[in-house]
Order: structure tokens, then sequence, then C-alpha cells
């Protein structure tokens, strides 16, 4: 059995204790080819279970004694460093695998999505940040800034009695994955962010003038506003998809 002490507060560390969950991460790593890297092993629990699938497995944990117990625990085929995972370039189209300390979501997610060599990432974060990251009720300004690279799927809500400890909110099973085909070229991507955050930071009655007033022509900005339109409320830059940004940044 996994070792379930709790996790030593300043590392940020909540650890998964819910069988069901992790065999949920287990199965949706298993889909994905590619070597698979766990980011903060913690107790092990997900990298005993990990294990199991027989695949080449790398740890990286920043806490020395849990990284020793661990070596000691786990197969020989699984590889366990000591080290800062937002300083660890993940191998060639890796298999990414995380319960994301809650308190490191964000610069956890731009190292991730900085990083040119994995493909696929499996993470456990708060649920809000799972829903947003996904578009559900509502995007942010990062996920819209890197859509046209990735697509961000979420699979469940995790709630907070999965964890020991016990943490204040709920998580979410959040899956990022590379695209084959991305929306726009490489060499686009700096470009296309500031103007992603341009918009965001536009004032506007709604999103047909703000994209005007971003350099998007009037007929194609009213027709996306159309596109999203549910309610009488405005429609903001929240509300766009990723085929929304492409489509009005190539018209710019």
């Amino acid at each position: 059995m996994p070792d379930v002490r709790p996790g030593r507060h300043e590392l940020g560390q909540n650890f998964l204790t819910d069988k069901a969950v992790l065999d949920r991460i287990v199965h949706l790593a298993s889909q994905r080819q590619g070597p698979l890297v766990e980011w903060g092993t913690g107790n092990g629990a997900v990298t005993l279970a990990l294990a199991e699938l027989g695949r080449p497995l790398q740890g990286v944990e920043i806490d020395s004694r849990r990284a020793a117990e661990l070596r000691r625990r786990i197969g020989t085929h699984v590889c366990i460093a000591e080290g800062d995972i937002l300083r660890h370039a993940p191998p060639q189209d890796a298999v990414i695998v995380s319960n994301v300390p809650f308190h490191l979501t964000t610069p956890i997610l731009r190292h991730l999505l900085a990083s040119t060599t994995w493909r696929h990432a499996v993470l456990l974060t708060q649920w809000e940040v799972a829903r947003k990251r996904a578009g559900v009720g509502g995007t942010t300004q990062l996920t819209a800034q890197w859509w046209p690279w990735f697509t961000f799927t979420l699979d469940r809500r995790v709630p907070s009695t999965a964890f020991r400890p016990r943490p204040n909110v709920d998580g979410g099973l959040l899956l990022v994955d590379r695209r084959r085909e991305p929306l726009l070229p490489e060499s686009a991507r700096r470009d296309f962010q500031s103007w992603v955050a341009r918009v965001f930071s536009s004032r506007g009655r709604g999103i047909a003038e703000i994209l005007r007033r971003n350099g998007v022509p009037g007929q194609l900005a009213d027709r996306i506003a159309r596109r999203r339109r549910r309610s009488q409320r405005p429609v903001l830059p929240r509300d766009l998809h990723a085929e929304d940004w492409v489509e009005a940044y190539a018209a710019v």
C-alpha cells in the first residue's frame, strides 16, 4: 500500500487516496503513447499505479526524503529523480502525469505549455482551473493563447475527500494534448499570444466591438459574436472557441 502520511505543507502536497481516481488516471495515461513522466511523485500512490503498466516511467520529486523512500519500493523500470518540476525538461513525445500542487498550478501549466517536447498530459488540478482551462463556463486568456497548438479537455470532477490532507476545494482531471496539426504555425505564436492578451484587456460592450477595436473586420466580428450568442448577455472574450480566435487573428 502507498504511504498515505500527510504531505509537507510547505510543498503543497495533497496526496491522492481514492482508488477509482487512481485507476482513471492510469487508464487515461495508458491510452496515450510515449514515455511516462510523473511530475511530483509525492507518496508514490500514482507512481506505483502507473508502474503497473510496465512502460518506462520517470518520476520527478522535490522532497528528497519522499524520493528516496519511493526508490526503495519501486520497480527497476522506474527512475525517481530528485528535482524541481518547474525546471524539468520532459523527454520527446512524453506523457506527463501530475497531481499538480494547487498553489503552483499556474506556473506549472505555463512551464508545461512552453516546453516543446512532450505530447500529452493528464493533470489533476483544482476544479475551477480544470473547468476554465477546458473552456467550460468561460475560458481564460492562458487557454486562448495556447489553443491553436493544444486541446484542453475536462474529464471529470474529483471530490476533495479523494485527497489527504483534504484541500478546501475539489479537483478536476484535465487532459492537455498537443495538436498533430496546429491551427497556426509556431512562428506566429508570440504575435498571436500578444494579440489575444490585447483582446482580453480591451474595453467594449461585447466581443464584436472588442474585436473591431483590435483590427478584425466588422462583418467577421459580428459573425463571431452571433455564433457564440446564447442569451441576451453580451458575448465576451471568455466565450470564444479556438476556431473563433484563429479566424479572427487570421483576418487582422
